[in-house]
């Protein structure tokens, strides 16, 4: 067996491929859903940098104080 380092998004050999798969997706979750679904998902995605740059400032504010002592 061949071990495959190529990234998910590039097992589409055409835009053919693309657009099946957004065929089958816009079947199984219709048209109304769709938007509720990408709204949901850009603010998980907001949330999750809001989180990671709560931490970075966190870390940076204790970096901080120690360098102060």
């Amino acid at each position: 067996m061949e071990n495959f380092s190529v990234p998910a998004l590039l097992i589409f050999n055409s835009p053919t491929d693309i657009l099946v798969v957004l065929l089958v997706f816009l079947v199984l979750f219709g048209g109304k859903k769709i938007p509720e679904l990408a709204k949901g998902l850009g603010q998980g995605i907001r949330n999750f940098k809001g989180a990671v740059k709560s931490d970075e400032e966190a870390a940076e504010t204790k970096e901080e104080s120690k360098q102060v002592k």
